[in-house]
């Protein structure tokens, strides 16, 4: 359940606006309805909702129909197969980790070692490459390592992209990557161990850090079989990584604890600065398939345990 901003009326399919970010019931989710900051940033507010069907109301409707949507070969309406991702980042990133994999896939057979090293991980041999701060928070280390990460942006991301608004959704998912690689790397460097980083953990982690501090009771379901709160999940994940940290091996087990521990900081960080500035409610528990502001309604609506 979510309040309204405008009339705080309860609402448990909420409307998320991806012009200013505020939640809204069905009555007020035009943008019209709750007087939207976004109308002040276009050059025509009185036009924006004019359906286009009569051609004589805007002398320049022909000029709106040749743009580069389109004339794209693909439905980009909200009915199209692109609707899902329509305001909805976490579908979005979703896409990009799944596809980076495949483009991994391929490189592994047509390119040497070294070269998907140079595009893939962002590793203390090379740290200077930039482009490699970016990629490497979508690219993976295996089938398990992305699925595993899938589940958990799968399940947390669309309740905080709900609250905090795509865009800053967006933000906070690659800042928190990139920093967290670069944490990693920071003090595998310190440590004078070899690293190369890559995943979406740091930015899962995140997510999972903003959720903490807006709902510590949140039940979630370890391994999908062992119901705990959420703050409980974190601190185990906070211990864990202190202690590989502390213990000399940041990367031990391969797996990179200072850059769980640095995107779970930014989370929990930035959950508190959204937890003083909005009045957030969160649900008890994990609503699957809501979807965002965006997509013909969602896949549907459905409940399930993590």
């Amino acid at each position: 359940m979510a309040k309204c901003d405008v009339c705080g009326k309860d609402e448990s399919m909420p409307y998320n606006c991806r012009h200013c970010g505020g939640t809204y019931c069905g009555e007020h989710r035009l943008p019209e309805n709750h007087d939207c900051t976004g109308l002040q940033n276009w050059n025509d507010p009185s036009g924006v909702f004019d359906s286009g069907f009569d051609d004589s109301v805007n002398d320049s409707g022909t000029s709106r129909a040749s743009s580069i949507t389109s004339k794209l070969p693909i439905d980009t309406g909200p009915g199209g197969p692109l609707a899902y991702f329509r305001g909805n980042m976490t579908y979005t990133f979703l896409a990009l980790m799944w596809v980076t994999f495949l483009a991994q896939m391929i490189a592994g057979v047509a390119l040497s070692r070294q070269t998907q090293l140079s595009i893939f991980y962002f590793t203390t041999f090379n740290p200077e490459y930039v482009w490699t701060w970016f990629i490497s928070v979508f690219s993976h280390g295996g089938l398990m390592h992305i699925v595993f990460n899938s589940i958990v942006i799968f399940f947390f991301g669309p309740l905080v992209e709900r609250y905090v608004g795509s865009r800053n959704f967006g933000i906070l998912f690659v800042v928190s990557g990139v920093l967290a690689g670069m944490g990693q790397i920071g003090i595998s460097l310190v440590q004078s161990e070899p690293a190369a980083v890559l995943g979406a953990s740091g930015a899962a982690l995140a997510i999972m850090g903003v959720l903490t501090v807006l709902n510590p009771s949140l039940k979630v379901y370890l391994y999908f079989i062992l119901p705990v709160p959420l703050w409980l999940l974190t601190i185990g994940t906070a211990v864990v990584s202190l202690a590989f940290i502390g213990g000399g091996a940041a990367g031990g087990g391969g797996i990179a604890h200072a850059a769980h521990l640095v995107g779970l900081l930014i989370g929990l960080a930035y959950g508190e600065y959204i937890k003083r500035t909005r009045n957030v409610r969160t649900p008890n528990q994990f609503q699957l398939g809501g979807g965002g502001p965006g997509g013909p309604g969602g896949p549907g609506r459905g409940r399930g345990p993590f």
